[in-house]
């Protein structure tokens, strides 16, 4: 049997996706495969983020997007990102070539902007909004290098109580504490810490 076509209940601008199961929660479409390992309820497979910049600032932080999106594969979980160009592609482009799952929540309203990794586009036509779908979708997230958009998620991310996973990205203090973000240096460190916060 093929696998089944179900229609978005959220956003006007999707029309189908092929998944196993859409649900929706707070008004976000989170995409949740069948698959083998890491569930936390029947048929559920976990979900982690990874956000960083579109605009590559340095060429290392590319480099460390596609390990950590192959790290993210191989460890039998689903990759949700901005779907777009830069950190997002490069670790879709890892997921990809390990057989993983990727989710690209878009800001505009055609399908068409992901980019070629993306199994899975979701157009919000929420532009910057679309930040907290991310944070909000995501289990854990993965930061990696960044601009201000970037910073914006983590901040959501700490507000949600999501926990994040930082690597070459944005040192975040208040009130001369520094924010309950997990630094490491290495792709393998970043995605050893998401397992050890999901337990799986």
């Amino acid at each position: 049997m093929g696998i089944p076509v179900y229609r978005s209940l959220c956003f006007p601008s999707l029309r189908t996706h092929r998944c196993s199961m859409m649900v929706v929660e707070a008004g976000l479409c989170a995409c949740l495969l069948k698959g083998r390992g890491n569930s936390v309820g029947v048929g559920r497979r976990r979900i982690v983020g990874v956000i960083g910049e579109s605009q590559i600032s340095n060429p290392e932080h590319t480099r460390l997007a596609e390990e950590v999106g192959a790290l993210i594969a191989e460890s039998g979980y689903i990759l949700v990102c901005g779907g777009l160009t830069g950190i997002m592609e490069a670790a879709c482009r890892g997921a990809r070539s390990r057989g993983g799952i990727t989710v690209g929540i878009l800001p505009g309203v055609d399908i068409a902007e992901a980019n070629r990794y993306v199994d899975i586009p979701i157009a919000t036509g929420a532009g910057q909004m679309r930040n907290v779908m991310i944070v909000l979708t995501a289990e854990a997230l993965i930061a990696i290098g960044g601009g201000f958009g970037t910073l914006s998620e983590i901040g959501h991310a700490l507000r949600a109580g999501k926990p994040v996973v930082g690597l070459r990205t944005w040192q975040a203090v208040r009130g001369g504490e520094a924010a309950p973000i997990v630094y490491v240096e290495t792709a393998y460190e970043a995605v050893e810490a998401v397992r050890k916060i999901l337990g799986s």
